[in-house]
């Protein structure tokens, strides 16, 4: 079906083969552990930016270290940001624009990770549906301050963020969408060389079919849809939107690929002796997450005996701990590695060197085809599927007035 939009009131990517064919043992080294998106050759393994912040206007010492460290792979470093990317409580007020990307440029121009470097660095960033953008040359504007931003003379990927859903007076009978002006905004930058690469996000199967076809028309190749993809967030039209994707040859980027923390285990490598679900439940109490992401995944992780059944995602946890013990990984890497069988590029979002370290061990081995069957058995008998916590939805996005309201189904 197509995508269904109503309104309820309100990368460094990694590095990745095609991950078509599933393996048993390491035999693949991260060195060459890449996948095509488009005509980019890219790390499988992505890393987002939403979260990167200055301090004070400069950058964080943890994300200079996280660049500086990235820098160093000989595949080059993939990062995902936007032009709507930037502090927390700028974006929730509308303004921000542009802070992120501004963010990026600089910490790869300080670590000299440049076109001509060894380790060239791709950064792929979208372009925000809104109400005053109604124009293929409001699209072409904004790529041309996205690519001031960063820096380059032509982005490497052009993403489209979210199907046209912000209308703010819908109720008074104005919501005409613009999607197919955007599209051919996309192809226009295209054939003026401001961009490599051009794709979408949130398009279920419908809708990136028919921008499929449409970008064709214009001899303009769609590569890439970015989702919201976990292992516990395959339904609600995800699964259908990627193997749809995988039989365009559009690349599927999937964004939360640990369900925002709930799938990562990351504090059993620091206690052994608690087991991930305890871990987990153990991790929330110290998160800064806000009040309502909290209180949400919490529900995700211990379950209400209501929407979510008593246990929550424990028995996941319980399998993948185990799957990650045979194999001398984390959880977290386990979750990755999953979505890379699936066929998709995850894009975890890292904030530390450690981090991105801890991601990169998801490359270069994959998980066998008995290891994915049965993780997937257990998360379809959870009886429930994720779909974000708090104002952060796989299917939603706040947008000042109100949560505006999609489905990939």
């Amino acid at each position: 079906m197509q995508s269904i939009y109503q309104s309820t009131s309100l990368l460094l990517l990694a590095f990745g083969a095609t991950a078509d064919a599933f393996s048993t043992t390491s035999n693949a080294p991260s060195s060459t552990d890449v996948t095509q998106v488009g005509s980019l050759t890219v790390p499988t393994i992505g890393c987002g930016t939403i979260a990167w912040s200055t301090d004070f206007g400069r950058p964080n010492p943890e994300l200079v270290d996280l660049v500086s460290t990235a820098s160093t792979n000989q595949n080059g470093v993939f990062l995902d940001t936007g032009e709507r990317y930037g502090s927390h409580a700028k974006t929730a007020l509308g303004m921000g624009w542009g802070e992120t990307e501004c963010l990026v440029a600089k910490l790869l121009k300080d670590n000299d990770v440049v076109e001509n470097h060894p380790s060239k660095a791709v950064v792929a960033t979208k372009f925000t549906p809104s109400p005053w953008r109604t124009t293929v040359e409001s699209v072409v504007e904004a790529c041309e301050e996205s690519r001031k931003r960063l820096g380059v003379e032509s982005i490497d990927l052009y993403q489209i963020q979210m199907p046209d859903i912000v209308k703010p007076l819908r109720k008074f009978g104005f919501d005409k969408s613009y999607d197919k002006v955007y599209w051919d905004g996309l192809a226009e930058c295209y054939n003026r060389g401001l961009v490599q690469n051009v794709g979408v996000s949130n398009y279920g199967p419908t809708l990136v079919t028919e921008c499929s076809e449409h970008l064709a028309k214009r001899g303009v190749p769609l590569a890439s849809n970015q989702i919201a993809y976990s292992l516990i967030g395959r339904h609600n039209g995800a699964q259908q939107t990627l193997d749809t994707c995988n039989e365009l040859g559009v690349k599927v980027l999937a964004y939360y690929p640990f369900a925002m923390g709930l799938l990562t285990g990351k504090y059993t490598s620091a206690m052994p002796e608690l087991s991930a679900e305890h871990a987990l439940t153990s991790s929330l109490t110290k998160s800064r997450r806000s009040k309502f992401e909290q209180k949400d995944l919490e529900r995700y992780a211990k379950g209400d005996g209501k929407s979510i059944p008593a246990g929550g995602v424990a028995p996941l946890l319980s399998t993948m701990e185990r799957i990650a013990n045979d194999r001398d990984k984390t959880v977290a890497q386990v979750a990755l590695n999953y979505i890379i069988c699936k066929g998709a590029v995850p894009i975890p979002g890292a904030r530390t060197a450690a981090q991105y370290v801890d991601n990169m061990g998801a490359l270069g081995w994959r998980l066998t085809e008995a290891e994915v069957s049965e993780m997937e058995n257990v998360a379809d008998n959870l009886g429930f599927s994720f779909d974000g916590a708090g104002f952060k939805r796989s299917n939603a996005k706040f947008v000042g007035y109100g949560m505006e309201t999609w489905s990939l189904s």
